[in-house]
C-alpha cells in the first residue's frame, strides 16, 4: 500500500490530509485555488508552492474542490498529473467531497453553506441531481454572502438594535458606506467581502429583527433548492456557516434527521483510509 492524500479545496485555503502507508498521518493547509476561475499555470505555481515536496510518494491523490466540475475537472487533473506524475488522481467537485464526508457510502442530501450555498442528492456513489446555487447576485440562498448583505443593509438602513449597532462599529470602526458600495459593485471578491460579515450575525442572533431576516435566509435555502430533493432521506450540512447556525438551522427542518460538519477533510481521511 502506498501513501493516499486527500485535499479538500475551497478558493481561500486548501486543507490536505496525507494518510501514510505506515498508519501515521499528516495535516498541513496551503493556497486555496479554483480552476474554474484561475489559470492552469497559477494554480499548479500555488500548489507546488505550498506542498514543498510533501505527499511525492502518493499512490493515490483525492482532490475535492470549489471549480472541479466539467472543465474545471479536467484542468484540476492535467495540474495535478504533473505535480503526481506516479499516482493515480481523482478530482471531484467539493459538494462531492461533502456529500462523501456525510454519507460515506450512503443515501443523502448534502448542502454546502458557506462564503456561497450549493446542494445536491447523494445516491452513495455520485451527485446525480443538483439545484444550481447560482452564484451570490442571482441565487446563493443562505450563504455567508447572503448572510453579510443582510447585516450590511440592516446597519445603513438603520435598523439593527442600538447594542448590536455599537457592537458593529466597534468590530468594523473604520468601515464606510463608500468602501461597502466600492467592494461590492466595483472590486473582484465581493461575494468574500459580503461573507466576513456573516460570524457578525451569528453571533448577535439576540437582535429580533436581524435574526428574522437571517431566518429568512435560510427559509429561502430550505425553500428554493432543499425543497427539491426527496424529503424522506437524511440532509447533512458543511460549513463552518452551517455549524454557527446549527440550533437555527434544526429549528426550520422541524425535527428532521440532520448531520453537521465544519469541515470534511476527517471525514474524508476516514473514509479513504478505510
Amino acid at each position: 500500500m502506498k501513501d493516499i492524500l486527500v485535499a479538500d479545496c475551497g478558493s481561500t485555503k486548501c486543507a490536505w490530509a496525507l494518510l501514510r502507508a505506515d498508519g501515521s498521518e499528516e495535516r498541513f493547509v496551503t493556497t486555496g485555488v479554483n480552476p474554474a476561475v484561475t489559470d492552469s499555470e497559477v494554480v499548479e505555481s500555488l500548489l507546488r508552492e505550498g506542498l514543498a515536496g510533501r505527499g511525492g510518494d502518493a499512490g493515490k491523490v483525492f482532490f475535492y474542490g470549489a471549480g472541479c466540475a466539467g472543465e474545471g475537472a479536467r484542468r484540476m487533473e492535467e495540474v495535478l498529473a504533473k505535480l503526481f506524475p506516479a499516482a493515480e488522481t481523482e478530482v471531484s467537485s467539493d459538494l462531492s467531497g461533502a456529500a462523501r464526508a456525510l454519507f460515506g457510502d450512503g443515501e443523502g442530501i448534502a448542502c454546502i453553506l458557506g462564503t456561497g450555498s450549493n446542494s445536491g442528492y447523494y445516491d452513495g456513489r455520485k451527485i446525480v441531481r443538483n439545484v444550481r446555487p447560482m452564484g451570490f447576485i442571482l441565487g446563493d440562498e443562505g450563504s455567508g454572502a447572503s448572510i453579510g448583505r443582510i447585516v450590511l443593509n440592516q446597519y445603513y438602513k438603520g435598523w439593527l438594535d442600538e447594542s448590536t449597532r455599537r457592537d458593529f462599529e466597534r468590530e468594523f470602526p473604520t468601515l464606510t458606506y463608500d468602501e461597502v458600495i466600492r467592494r461590492v459593485y466595483r472590486e473582484p471578491g465581493a461575494n468574500r467581502f459580503l461573507a466576513s460579515f456573516a460570524p457578525f450575525a451569528a453571533a448577535h442572533m439576540g437582535d429580533p429583527r436581524l435574526a428574522e431576516r437571517v431566518g429568512e435566509g435560510f427559509a429561502a435555502f430550505f425553500r428554493e433548492s432543499l425543497a427539491a430533493y426527496p424529503a424522506d432521506l437524511p440532509v447533512g450540512f458543511v460549513g463552518s456557516l452551517a455549524k454557527a447556525f446549527e440550533p437555527l438551522l434544526r429549528e426550520l427542518l422541524g425535527g428532521r434527521s440532520a448531520r453537521f460538519l465544519a469541515a470534511p477533510l476527517e471525514a474524508l481521511a476516514a473514509y479513504h483510509r478505510r
